[in-house]
């Protein structure tokens, strides 16, 4: 579709920037028309057809903020690009969170308007088909679940997968966070183009560099041919950096840099190339005490988390687990070929009360061990080969009780619960944290992390005692 098609509105009270935008993009063939303040942005747009309006976020009487809330009543789905100078940056992130595409601080590059512009527009129809719409018809993905939490999710993710701006994914391992990191890609006008997963946790930092930078041939020993690194490979689309937290210093200096300038340099060159991705970052580290520790920089830290997503745990969304146990199954009866397997009221309500430290990941796995275990296309608690729960036990021996999840009357927190099902893991397993971590379904960064966090002595587990 043609940019002449497209009509943007520009609202800002300095007639200079108007007039500079107006013969910036009319040049690039968009049609402009402008506003002076947001009462006659407010009038242009009940008359006009709009396809995308950029606003001062500083005005006098209505401002940005307030116009934005008035278009979204009238027009929510309209894209708009906030225009704010360097104090008022807190306040466009707020709008972006409320469902602005994107914002430009002051003073900005013409160029990285125009793209920004296209890069919006070139999936977007004209007319007045809502961005809701947009989104649920361009993916095919299951539903996440419906608890209020997840709800919730859901809506920012809807909110910021229309913009670029970058993203901090943050949540236990286990969690969603790549899912969600995916939602947001599909749901974007990157759409089309590569979603490049780096995994920074299991990656040594001596090969990270090439693996995101890439390499010239001859660059170090073993360089024989020229190699692109996987920043380049996501060029139009997404680079998602999985457990961020684990990057050494210097790729943190890299990597800032490169989210700064958008560009980067190959191990062994001289050239830079530049590089139009998304950014989304995630991990389930406590970044604010690695800065505080000087292991992670600050100024990484806020170049990544323009928008912050928190991912609940599992325990926190118990009302999703019926659904997504019945998912699992499903989908794991339906890729193995095998009749689908039921599950029996007492090994739902066993499974609501487990407490899953590790989340989404844990269940899945647990539930199709126990498949393979199961007999008569019925799935028991007994099946499932969880190292149980310190304050549920399932009875499987004593007469009309068997198989039913009975609740004792010891209360104990979710923490506590976490911690007595790693100690429980960690005995079956003789102390090795790596068979302990797969009986859990979790990574072994992660193990080693919530054994340090609950201050497990695990050489006494070895031991026996």
């Amino acid at each position: 579709m043609s940019n002449q098609k497209h009509s943007i509105l520009i609202v800002d009270d300095d007639l200079n920037v108007l007039e500079v935008i107006d013969a910036r993009l009319s040049s690039s063939g968009f049609r402009v028309l402008k506003a002076p303040d947001a009462e006659q942005a407010l009038t242009i747009l009940k008359t006009k057809p709009i396809d995308l309006m950029i606003s001062d976020m500083k005005m006098p009487g209505m401002g940005g903020l307030d116009l934005f809330s008035e278009v979204r009543e009238s027009r929510p789905e309209l894209p708009v690009i906030f225009l704010t100078a360097y104090g008022s940056i807190p306040d466009a992130v707020s709008a972006v969170k409320a469902g602005a595409v994107d914002y430009l601080a002051k003073p900005f590059d013409g160029h990285e308007l125009l793209r920004k512009l296209r890069e919006i527009l070139k999936n977007k129809p004209t007319g007045d088909e809502s961005l809701e719409n947009k989104i649920s018809s361009s993916q095919d993905l299951p539903e996440t679940g419906h608890s209020p939490a997840m709800k919730e999710l859901m809506k920012l993710i809807e909110r910021v997968s229309v913009s670029s701006v970058n993203v901090l994914i943050l949540g236990e391992s286990g969690s969603g966070k790549e899912h969600a990191a995916r939602l947001i890609h599909k749901s974007s006008p990157r759409r089309d183009k590569p979603f490049v997963v780096v995994d920074c946790g299991s990656t040594p930092p001596g090969i990270l560099e090439s693996e995101l930078f890439g390499h010239v041939k001859g660059a170090f020993t073993h360089a024989i041919r020229d190699k692109n690194g996987l920043i380049s490979e996501a060029d139009g689309g997404t680079l998602f950096l999985d457990e961020i937290g684990n990057i050494s210093q210097d790729m943190q200096v890299r990597l800032l840099r490169f989210i700064e300038d958008r560009k980067i340099r190959k191990i062994g060159d001289t050239t830079e190339i530049s590089v139009n991705c998304r950014v989304i970052a995630a991990t389930n580290s406590d970044l604010l005490e690695d800065i505080r520790a000087g292991r992670f920089r600050e100024d990484l830290y806020y170049r990544l988390r323009v928008v912050t997503l928190n991912i609940p745990t599992l325990r926190e969304r118990k009302e999703d687990v019926e659904y997504l146990a019945r998912y699992f199954v499903e989908s794991f009866c339906d890729k193995n070929d095998i009749p689908v397997v039921d599950l029996s009221p007492e090994t739902i309500e066993w499974l609501k009360n487990y407490p899953w430290p590790g989340n989404v990941r844990e269940l899945k796995n647990a539930l199709e061990a126990g498949i393979v275990m199961s007999d008569n296309g019925l799935l028991r608690p007994e099946d499932l080969q969880l190292t149980g729960l310190p304050n549920i036990a399932p009875d499987f021996n004593n007469g009309p009780s068997s198989d039913r999840a009975v609740l004792k009357t010891d209360a104990f927190s979710l923490e506590e619960s976490e911690r007595n099902t790693i100690i429980r893991a960690l005995k079956e397993t003789k102390g090795v944290q790596k068979d302990a971590a797969d009986l859990l379904g979790i990574s072994r960064r992660a193990i080693h992390y919530k054994i340090k966090k609950y201050d497990i002595d695990v050489a006494e587990l070895r031991a026996g005692r």
